[in-house]
């Protein structure tokens, strides 16, 4: 038996908490547009914004769930509906830096999908923010974002034309890996694979996180483009399985339904569903998805918060779930 001491462990609960600013009212005090993918951030005594977290106490919680649900009502007052465990984050040095021999905390990832408002949240420092303020190149509702031809590919396609005889044995090339996941050279644009593209860039030294953990190829560039807000330990990689998890999800499970209030437009519907695949989509064939999916059925009202004629206003039809395995919308985007 070795006579090395043991390293402690901690075991985290971290949660990616998304709501649409379209049903959070008064967000951010009104300096969020309507229609916006929002993520609840706490502040660090680093400054640093970072996750809401907190460790696992297994004296007092039965499950991994029932912890987080509870740390997270106490400390923001939201009682979370929708939630999944997402990845177990253990890397060393994500709550340590290097030499460290403290506690090795490794974190739970957790989805949870809300409707709630700012006003209900009551710990200091905690708000909702747009996460393609963390993301910026994800968001291609209008035109691809221009950061990724001005700033992210010029970097990746240098880095990308290295030698790789010092790193590790791949399936795929950085060059292969550039083209499939930023859609270069004819390769389609990917929604899913936001995972993907930021542990691209931080492996190619370009996220802050990346030198902050004295990744070399961070070490050894100048200056770092400005390539979305960073944040503490590990967290925007942990943000980005959730993006990614929910984008594939709304694909096969009715999840957007959890983002929305009981009744809504199909106007709202759609924009929900754009504000999270970040793609604008056509809006005939969106309803004609909608309606041949029967996911919605009529309510009989309309509302007149339109700002035109009044809409009619749907529900989520329940049955659904019922009739067949997968009941989502795999919806296809216009560009």
């Amino acid at each position: 038996m070795s006579n090395q001491p043991l390293t402690p462990i901690e075991i985290g609960l971290t949660a990616a908490i998304v709501a649409v600013s379209g049903q959070v009212n008064g967000c951010a005090n009104g300096q969020i547009s309507s229609n916006e993918p929002l993520i609840l951030t706490a502040a660090g005594d680093d400054g640093l914004t970072g996750l809401p977290f907190g460790p696992f106490d297994a004296l007092r919680h039965r499950t991994f769930e029932i912890g987080l649900r509870a740390w997270v009502a106490e400390q923001t007052g939201l009682r979370l509906g929708y939630v999944e465990q997402l990845y177990t984050f253990g890397d060393r040095g994500r709550h340590a830096q290097p030499g460290d021999t403290d506690v090795h905390v490794a974190s739970i990832g957790y989805l949870a999908l809300t409707r709630v408002t700012d006003e209900a949240i009551r710990a200091p420092g905690a708000t909702f923010a747009p996460w393609y303020r963390f993301f910026p190149w994800e968001d291609w509702r209008k035109d691809p974002p221009e950061i990724i031809a001005r700033d992210i590919l010029p970097e990746l396609t240098a880095w990308a034309a290295q030698s790789e005889t010092d790193a590790p044995p791949r399936a795929l090339s950085r060059r292969d890996r550039v083209r499939l996941y930023f859609g270069t050279d004819g390769a389609p644009w990917d929604e899913e694979r936001v995972l993907d593209r930021y542990e691209l860039m931080y492996e190619a030294g370009l996220v802050e996180e990346a030198r902050r953990d004295g990744r070399p190829a961070a070490l050894a560039r100048r200056t770092l483009p400005p390539l979305g807000v960073s944040m503490r330990f590990d967290h925007r990689r942990i943000l980005a399985t959730g993006i990614a998890r929910l984008r594939a999800k709304l694909k096969y499970r009715p999840v957007v339904f959890e983002l929305l209030p009981g009744e809504f437009t199909l106007t709202e519907l759609q924009h929900t569903v754009e504000a999270i695949s970040g793609r604008h989509l056509h809006k005939q064939n969106f309803r004609r998805l909608v309606e041949n999916n029967a996911l919605v059925e009529p309510t009989g009202l309309t509302s007149t918060q339109t700002g035109g004629r009044p809409a009619a206003l749907f529900r989520f039809r329940r049955e659904v779930l019922q009739e067949r395995p997968a009941p989502g919308l795999r919806v296809r985007a216009r560009h």
